[in-house]
C-alpha cells in the first residue's frame, strides 16, 4: 500500500548519455537532443540534435529534416475569413464583408506549407529529371534494341554529344544536392550514403565527359572494340557511362521522394493529438461572454462550455453538470457524470449539459499537452539497440570506399577486355549500392511509429530506452492502492476511543490529510466535508516517508498514519482498538490510527475495491511466464487479501520507500529485468530504481515524472499492452536490422563482381542504384505496419486491425 501520509522525495538527475550520430561523427548529448529548441520547426531523424528553423537536409547524413509537430509560432495567432483570405484580425469573429465566422489561422500550418514547398520541389526535379534520363538511357542501349539499324539513324558521333548534353543537368542540376551533402559530410567528418553516391555518380559523369571531350587521353586498355559494354557496336571508341550516372541520379530522386512520403506519415500520432484540442473558449469576463482563443486563457478564468463543444483546458466546474466524453483519454466510449466541483480535461467532449469552469492548467501544463511533449520527446530518444547501427555507419562507408577501390584494381589487372572500363563499372556499382542510410533508418522509423501508435491507446513512453526494457522484462513489481485497486477508497467505518467524539477524531485526521494528494488521504478529507465538518488550522506539519503525518493543532500534537508511527512516538494504543483494528485487517480493510498526544484515539478503515480488470491482466501476465510481485506499505493482512483474490502469491507489505528501492536492487542483482508499476509519491523512488517505472495516469505527477511509461487510464491491461508494443517495436526494428545488414552483405560482393566468374553475372550501376534506393523505402515501410497493431485485446495478442 503506498501510504496517504507520504511526501515526496527529491531524485537524483540522472547523467546524460552520450550517443554517437548515425553516421560515425561526434558523440552528443542526448539529452540535449530530445529537447527541441523553441524554434526549431524541422529536425532529422537520425542525428540527434540535428534542427532547423527551415526545412532542408541533415548536415551530417544527408537525409531531409522531418517538421517537429510539437513546434509552436511564438506570435499571435490570427484569423482569417474562409471567403475573403485578406480578411485578418487578432481576435474571433465574424467577417466584415460576408458575416462568416472567422476561422484560426494555425500556428503549424507555415511549417506545413515549407514541408509541402520542401515535396513539391523534390518531386518537380524528379520528373523533370526522368524526362531528360529517359532519352539518354534510350540511346545508351540502342544496341541491345533487336530491330533495325539505330547506328544509322543517330552515329555514336552525335548520340554522344546528344547524352552529354542531357545528361549533365540531369547530373549537375537535379543532382547537385547529393554533391552538396557529399562535400557537408566531408566537413563534419560523418561520411554518408550521399558520400558514395557523389562519388560513384560523380565518377562515371567525369569519366563520361572526358571521354566526349578529350578521347585521346585514354589509353588502349579503355577502348572498346567490337560489341562492347557500352552496347554500340563500336570500334575503338571510349564507353560512355552517362545513361548510368544520369538514371542512378533519377532512382535516387525517386527514393527520396518515396521516403519522404512515407515518413510524413510516422507523425501522424502527434498530429492527430494535436488535433484534438480546442481552438477557441467562450470566456467572461465583468459579466460578458466573449470567444477567445485558447492561447488567450489564463489561470483563473471562467469559461463556459456548451453541449456539444470541446473543453478548452484542464479545469474544475464551478457551475452546472454534464456528461463528458473522455474517451480521448480513458479509451472508454461511456460518458462520465460531472458536476460541480469536478474535474475536467481539456480535449474532452462535453455532451448533454452547459456548466461554468475555472481554467487550472494552460499552455504545456494541460494534460493534452504533456501528451503531446511526451510522445514527441520519446520519438526523437535513441534506443540502446541504436548504438550497433551506429557503430557499423561510422566504419562503414570507408569500408565501402575501400572495397570499390579494391573492386577496381582486381578488374583492372585481371579482367576481361576492356579491363579499365569493367574496373569503373564495376567500382560504381559497389559505390552505389552500398547504403548506410537503410541501417540509420532501422530504429527511429520503428520507434516514431510504435510510440506514435502506443499513445494513440494511452500508453505514453517517455524514451526508446523503455521500449526496448518493456519488451524483455520476467519481473513486475506492482504496488496495491491505485494500481490493483481503484485508487478511489472510501471510508467503510470508524471507531473513536472511549470519551472521544468520532466526528471530531476524524476532522483532526481531515486536517492534517488536506495537505496529501494520495487516494487515501482524499478519501478521508472526502469524508470529512460530506459529513460538513469543520477542519481546524494545523501548524508545524511534517511528514514522516512511508509511515504518517504530523501536525499541531490547538497546541496539541496530532498524529495521523500506520500504527507503527504510533508505537515508535510512544503512542500508547488501547487493546480496543488494536482488536478492532486487527478484524478489520482481515476483511482487506486499510487502516489509519489517529493519536492525540501521547493516546491512540481512534482509527479509520478504508476500502478500497479491486479494478475489475487486474483479474484478467494479472492472468495474462501470468500466462507469459511474468514473476508478478505485490510490494505495498500497507499491512500484510490487507496486502495479502488482495493478493489472494487476484491469485498472486509473491507479497511484500509494510515496505518503506526505500524497503522497495531495496527490493528492486536486490531483484536486478539476481538478473532479472524489472518492472515496477505504482501511482503514489512513496512509489517514485522505486519507479526511477526500476529498469521500467510504470506510472498510472490516475496517480501523483511525481510518479508520473519518475517513471519512464505512464498508462492514461491507469490499470495493469496497460502494461500487457505496453508490453505488447515494446515486442512488437524491437521485432520490427530487429527486422529492419537484418534486412539491412543482409542487403548489403549480399549486394557488395554482387556489385564487385563475384559472380562474374561462375555465371557470368555483373550488376549494372543502374540496377545498384534502383537496388540502393527502395532498401531504405522497404525499411521505412516495414516500420509503418506498426500503425496497425492492434491494441484493444486484453491479451495484447499480435493481431492486426485495418485502421491506418
Amino acid at each position: 500500500m503506498s501510504s496517504c501520509c507520504d511526501s515526496p522525495r527529491p531524485e537524483p538527475e540522472p547523467e546524460p548519455v552520450k550517443a554517437k550520430s548515425c553516421c560515425g561523427g561526434h558523440e552528443q548529448d542526448s539529452s540535449e537532443a530530445i529537447q527541441p529548441s523553441s524554434g526549431a520547426k524541422f529536425f532529422c531523424p537520425m542525428c540527434p540534435g540535428v534542427e532547423s528553423a527551415t526545412p532542408g537536409d541533415c548536415p551530417k547524413c544527408g537525409m531531409i529534416l522531418e517538421r517537429n509537430p510539437t513546434w509552436k509560432s511564438s506570435s499571435k495567432t490570427q484569423y482569417t475569413c474562409p471567403m475573403h483570405p485578406e480578411v485578418i484580425a487578432d481576435h474571433p469573429g465574424d467577417c466584415p464583408k460576408c458575416g462568416m465566422p472567422l476561422e484560426p489561422v494555425l500556428a503549424g500550418d507555415s511549417a506545413d506549407d515549407e514541408e509541402a514547398a520542401e515535396l513539391r520541389k523534390l518531386s518537380r526535379k524528379f520528373w523533370i529529371a526522368f524526362a531528360m534520363a529517359l532519352p539518354v538511357f534510350v540511346i545508351a542501349m540502342a544496341g541491345m534494341i533487336p530491330w533495325g539499324n539505330v547506328d544509322k539513324i543517330l552515329p555514336p558521333s552525335i548520340a554522344k554529344w546528344i547524352e552529354f548534353a542531357l545528361a549533365t543537368p540531369v547530373v549537375l542540376w537535379a543532382g547537385s544536392s547529393f554533391f552538396v551533402k557529399a562535400w557537408r559530410s566531408l566537413v563534419h567528418r560523418s561520411p554518408n550514403m550521399f558520400t558514395l553516391i557523389a562519388t560513384g555518380v560523380g565518377a562515371a559523369y567525369l569519366f563520361s565527359v572526358v571521354a566526349v571531350l578529350a578521347p585521346g587521353l585514354f589509353p588502349e586498355s579503355f577502348r572498346i572494340h567490337g560489341d562492347g559494354t557500352t552496347g554500340d557496336g563500336s570500334t575503338g571508341e571510349i564507353g560512355l557511362y552517362f545513361e548510368a550516372a544520369a538514371v542512378i541520379t533519377v532512382l535516387v530522386l525517386l527514393g527520396q521522394l518515396l521516403e519522404a512520403r512515407a515518413r510524413s506519415q510516422t507523425g501522424l500520432a502527434i498530429q492527430a493529438l494535436l488535433g484534438l484540442a480546442a481552438k477557441t473558449a467562450h470566456r467572461l469576463r465583468d459579466g460578458e461572454e466573449e470567444e477567445v482563443s485558447i492561447d488567450q486563457l489564463q489561470r483563473g478564468d471562467i469559461v463556459r462550455v456548451r453541449p456539444g463543444e470541446k473543453i478548452p483546458l484542464d479545469g474544475v466546474i464551478t457551475s452546472g453538470s454534464s456528461h463528458v466524453d473522455e474517451s480521448m483519454i480513458t479509451g472508454e466510449p461511456t460518458a462520465v457524470a460531472k458536476k460541480e466541483g469536478d474535474e475536467v480535461i481539456g480535449a474532452t467532449v462535453n455532451e448533454t449539459g452547459s456548466f461554468l469552469m475555472r481554467a487550472e492548467k494552460v499552455g504545456d501544463e494541460t494534460l493534452l499537452a504533456r501528451i503531446v511533449q511526451m510522445v514527441a520527446e520519446a520519438q526523437r530518444s535513441r534506443a540502446p539497440i541504436q548504438k550497433l547501427a551506429d557503430t557499423v555507419a561510422g566504419y562503414f562507408v570507408p569500408a565501402v570506399i575501400i572495397s570499390a577501390i579494391i573492386t577496381f584494381a582486381v578488374w583492372a589487372l585481371w579482367g576481361p577486355e576492356p579491363a579499365m572500363a569493367y574496373a569503373l563499372v564495376n567500382a560504381v556499382a559497389v559505390l552505389i549500392i552500398a547504403c548506410p542510410c537503410a541501417l540509420g533508418l532501422a530504429t527511429p522509423m520503428s520507434i516514431m511509429v510504435g510510440v506514435g501508435r502506443a499513445a494513440q491507446s494511452g500508453i505514453l513512453i517517455k524514451n526508446a530506452e523503455a521500449i526496448e526494457a518493456i519488451g524483455s522484462i520476467d519481473t513486475l513489481i506492482t504496488d496495491k492502492t491505485g494500481t490493483l485497486t481503484a485508487g478511489n477508497p472510501r471510508i467503510t467505518s470508524k471507531l473513536a476511543a472511549d470519551g472521544i467524539d468520532a466526528d471530531r477524531m476524524l476532522s483532526l485526521a481531515a486536517a492534517l490529510e488536506v495537505h496529501s494528494e494520495h487516494p487515501l488521504a482524499r478519501a478521508i478529507v472526502a469524508e470529512a466535508t460530506e459529513a460538513g465538518l469543520t477542519l481546524p488550522e494545523v501548524s508545524d506539519f511534517s511528514s514522516v516517508t512511508g509511515s504518517g503525518i504530523s501536525g499541531q493543532i490547538d497546541g496539541s500534537r496530532i498524529l495521523v498514519g500506520k500504527e507503527t508511527l504510533l508505537r515508535e512516538q510512544g503512542v500508547t494504543v488501547p487493546k480496543e482498538l488494536a482488536a478492532e483494528a486487527e478484524h478489520l485487517e482481515k476483511s482487506a480493510r486499510t487502516i489509519v490510527w489517529i493519536a492525540l498526544e501521547e493516546t491512540a484515539i481512534g482509527i479509520i478503515g478504508i476500502s478500497d475495491p479491486i479494478k475489475e480488470s487486474s483479474p484478467s491482466a494479472v492472468k495474462e501476465l501470468q500466462r507469459q511466464g511474468i514473476r508478478l510481485i505485490v510490494a505495498t506499505g500497507d499491512n500484510e493482512t490487507t496486502a495479502r487479501a488482495v493478493a489472494k483474490e487476484l491469485s498472486i502469491d509473491e507479497v511484500y507489505a509494510g515496505l518503506s520507500p526505500e524497503d522497495k528501492i531495496k527490493l528492486v536492487k536486490r531483484l536486478k542483482a539476481e538478473g532479472r529485468i524489472v518492472a515496477m508499476a505504482g501511482d503514489g509519491i512513496n512509489d517514485a523512488p522505486a519507479l526511477a530504481e526500476a529498469h521500467v517505472g510504470i506510472a498510472m495516469g490516475t496517480g501523483t505527477d511525481v510518479a508520473m515524472e519518475s517513471a519512464a511509461i505512464t498508462l492514461v487510464k491507469g490499470d495493469l491491461n496497460g502494461i500487457v499492452s505496453a508490453i505488447h508494443v515494446g515486442r512488437s517495436v524491437m521485432r520490427n526494428i530487429r527486422q529492419n536490422l537484418v534486412f539491412a545488414f543482409a542487403y548489403n552483405a549480399i549486394g557488395i560482393p554482387v556489385a564487385a563482381g563475384l559472380l562474374y566468374p561462375f555465371f557470368g553475372i555483373l550488376l549494372s550501376p543502374m540496377i545498384a542504384g534502383a537496388a540502393m534506393s527502395f532498401s531504405s523505402f522497404s525499411v521505412i515501410l516495414n516500420s509503418l505496419r506498426l500503425k496497425r497493431l492492434d491494441l484493444r485485446s486484453p491479451s495484447g495478442e499480435a493481431s492486426q486491425s485495418s485502421d491506418e
